[in-house]
C-alpha cells in the first residue's frame, strides 16, 4: 500500500513540478508513478496511483489537497439538507481520467504483474465528507448518525452505489483486483458498525463485477473482524495491532488475509526487518491465500532500501 509516495525520489521530483490533483488527473503521470515502484521494489503487483477522495470532488464539496495539511472538504456535509445538495454525477464521465490511467498502466505493465485498483469504503468517505478532514473522535460523523439516521442512511447508500460503479469502471479498464479501504471504521463500536456501516460495505462489495477478487481492508478493527468478514471480500486486510494467525483463525480459512507488518518497522535495520517478516510468514504457516503487505501505507521518510529489503526477505523466506 502506498507503493508510490514521498519516500521515493522519483515521486518527489514530479510532485515538485505538479500539484497532487495534476498527478492524479494526468494518465501519463499516473502511469509513470504506478509503474516505477514495481520496477524499483520488485513487488508482485502494482497499485494504481490515485486517491480515495477523487470520487468526492465532482460532488461539489470543495475538495482541496493542501501540501502541508492534507485533504480538506470546504463544504462539509453535516445535515440532511447538505446530503440533498450533493451533486449527482456519472463516474464514467467525471472520473474518466482514472480509467484512462488504468488502461495505460495495464499496457505499460504488459502482463508482468497484476494491477490492483481501489476505492475508499462508504464509511471512510462519509466521514471525510462530514468531518471536513482528519479527525480523532469523529464527533460530527457520529453526531449525524445519532441525530438524523435518515440522512446518514441516504448518504451511505448513495456512496455505496457510486463506489461500486467507480470500481467496476476500473475493472472494465483492466484492473484485475480491487481493494476497498475503510481506514477510519475502527472508530465504530461493533453494534454501530452492524447497524450503520455493514449494510453499505456489503452492498458495495456485492455490486462489484463477479469473478474479480476484492480485498476488504481496514485499520484498528481487531474487534470487528467477524463483521468485516461477513460484509464481504475474498481477502480481509488487517493492520499490525492483531497477530495474523489469530486474525485468520477468527475470520476463517476460507478467505484470504492481507498483512500485516507495522510500517514503522521499515525504519529498523535490515536484520530486524527480516526477523519481523519471518515472524509474520511463520504465523501464516504456509496456508494459501496470504498476501504479505504492510498493515497500512509506506510512511514518507521510509528508506527505499529498507522496502526493497522487506520484499527480498518475503520472496526468499516464502520459498523455504
Amino acid at each position: 500500500m502506498r507503493q508510490a509516495g514521498r519516500y521515493m525520489e522519483d515521486y518527489r521530483k514530479l510532485r515538485a513540478q505538479f500539484s497532487f490533483l495534476d498527478l492524479c488527473k494526468r494518465p501519463d503521470l499516473a502511469t509513470e508513478i504506478t509503474v516505477t515502484p514495481v520496477e524499483r521494489l520488485g513487488v508482485d503487483a502494482a497499485i494504481l496511483f490515485a486517491d480515495i477522495l477523487l470520487v468526492l470532488e465532482p460532488m461539489g464539496v470543495g475538495l482541496e489537497y493542501a501540501k502541508s495539511d492534507g485533504p480538506k472538504i470546504h463544504r462539509p456535509v453535516r445535515t440532511g439538507v447538505d446530503v440533498d445538495r450533493l451533486v449527482d454525477f456519472n463516474p464514467q464521465e467525471e472520473l474518466s481520467y482514472v480509467f484512462d490511467a488504468v488502461r495505460k498502466i495495464c499496457a505499460a505493465l504488459n502482463g508482468k504483474v497484476p494491477l490492483i485498483g481501489f476505492a475508499g469504503a462508504p464509511f471512510t468517505l462519509a466521514s471525510y465528507l462530514i468531518e471536513g478532514g482528519g479527525s480523532r473522535d469523529y464527533r460530527h460523523t457520529k453526531q449525524l448518525i445519532y441525530s438524523d439516521r435518515g440522512a446518514w442512511h441516504a448518504l451511505m447508500e448513495r456512496l455505496a452505489r457510486l463506489l461500486a460503479s467507480y470500481l467496476n469502471g476500473q475493472i472494465a479498464a483492466g484492473a484485475q483486483v480491487v481493494q476497498l479501504f475503510d481506514s477510519w471504521v475502527g472508530c465504530m463500536a461493533p453494534e454501530d458498525y452492524r447497524d450503520y456501516v455493514f449494510p453499505y460495505t456489503r452492498l458495495t462489495i456485492a455490486s462489484i463485477t463477479p469473478g474479480i477478487p476484492v480485498i476488504h481492508f481496514s485499520t484498528g478493527t481487531a474487534g470487528l473482524l467477524k463483521l468485516l468478514r461477513e460484509a464481504g471480500g475474498n481477502v480481509i486486510g488487517i493492520d499490525w495491532r492483531v497477530n495474523l494467525d489469530q486474525a485468520w483463525q477468527k475470520i476463517g480459512y476460507d478467505v484470504g488475509i492481507q498483512g500485516n507488518l507495522d510500517p514503522v518497522a521499515l525504519y529498523a535495520p535490515s536484520p530486524e526487518i527480516r526477523r519481523r517478516v519471518e515472524n509474520i510468514l511463520r504465523r501464516a504457516a504456509g496456508r494459501p491465500g496470504h498476501i504479505f503487505n504492510l498493515g497500512h501505507g509506506v510512511l514518507p521518510e521510509t528508506p527505499v532500501e529498507h522496502v526493497i529489503e522487506m520484499v527480498r526477505a518475503v520472496h526468499e523466506l516464502s520459498m523455504r
